[in-house]
């Protein structure tokens, strides 16, 4: 057995003592960004998008709703989602102390981590300026973006916990690897679709005038279909490129993952457009585009690996020569 295919080493303190804090709190930094997705998709479907009218304040003198306030249940919907930012926030901020007490401080583990407590600060902004506009769906597909990064960042965050430090070396060609950076690209374009696809539609947020983009939203729906269609057929590629030219099972196995999410994504995809958008299946399909984002940066981790105590002295003394 290769040292690329031992177990991922657990995480350490400064004094090399293992800890299962700086895993659980980094798992719990990328639960916590999917939670506040789903949050969110739930705020949009049941139409509370305005159920607090004001922002910071839910209304006009009060930080939380008010029983003379004429939103109704909204009004709940809404401020649940704003306090769950709260939570958000500071699991961002255990993450990053986290990892400053309990690793080797490598960037990538702080870079990402860091990411997402600014992050967090951003959506905060940015989910003001989206009340303020009266939910334009421009603002909330980028509201849906940024969330689909922070998913990206703290995934990075804890997947790179899980690996031993040192220097990396590609477990896959070089070749594979630009395949794979590709696929990630194309999923960008895929989740960029799908926002225009949900601006276009019926679940704006809000109950009483839903705001839409003004895109026909067959034709959008198509074009996003189409990009699924190329998606899908880069990741099968990549599954079978890492099974004929991987170091080992490990990264054959994370785009085999990869795979499965993705048809189960294009499952519910469909399935709600052709049942006129049920909100469970509508709330289901912004669930598993977070799983998806998960599962691409799994799969990108999986591309290199920690290289062996030779092949890091020889690069060594390839730069010192």
């Amino acid at each position: 057995m290769t040292a690329r295919d031992q177990a991922p080493a657990a995480p350490i303190d400064r004094s090399g003592a293992p800890s299962p804090w700086l895993g659980r709190i980094l798992l719990a930094n990328v639960v916590v960004e999917i939670l506040i997705v789903v949050t969110g998709g739930l705020v949009r479907l049941t139409g509370s998008g305005l159920g607090c009218p004001s922002w910071p304040q839910c209304v006009p003198g009060s930080y939380v709703p008010v029983r003379e306030q004429a939103e109704g249940f909204h009004k709940y919907i809404e401020f649940g989602n704003r306090t769950l930012t709260g939570l958000v926030g500071f699991v961002a901020l255990a993450a990053v102390l986290a990892i400053w007490r309990w690793s080797d401080r490598r960037p990538a583990l702080i870079r990402p981590a860091l990411a997402v407590l600014a992050g967090v600060g951003v959506q905060a902004v940015l989910g003001g300026i989206t009340v303020r506009t009266g939910l334009n769906p421009a603002t909330v597909a980028a509201h849906f973006l940024v969330s689909m990064l922070l998913v990206a960042a703290a995934s990075a965050a804890y997947l790179e916990a899980r690996m031993p430090g040192g220097p990396r070396q590609p477990s896959v060609p070089p070749l594979v690897r630009q395949l794979g950076w590709a696929t990630c690209a194309v999923a960008a374009l895929v989740l960029t679709l799908g926002t225009i696809v949900t601006g276009s539609g019926p679940h704006s947020g809000d109950a009483d005038q839903p705001a839409r983009l003004g895109f026909d939203p067959r034709a959008a729906s198509w074009l996003h279909a189409d990009a699924v269609m190329l998606f899908v057929g880069l990741v099968v590629a990549m599954w079978i490129a890492t099974r004929l030219t991987g170091t080992g099972e490990r990264v054959a196995a994370a785009w085999r993952l990869v795979f499965l999410v993705t048809l189960a994504q294009a499952a519910v995809g469909y399935t709600q457009y052709f049942t006129g958008l049920p909100e469970a299946l509508v709330l289901m399909h912004m669930l598993l585009a977070s799983l998806l984002v998960v599962a691409l940066v799994h799969g990108m981790k999986a591309t290199v690996t920690t290289a062996s105590p030779r092949t890091a002295q020889r690069r060594s003394e390839a730069l010192r020569g």
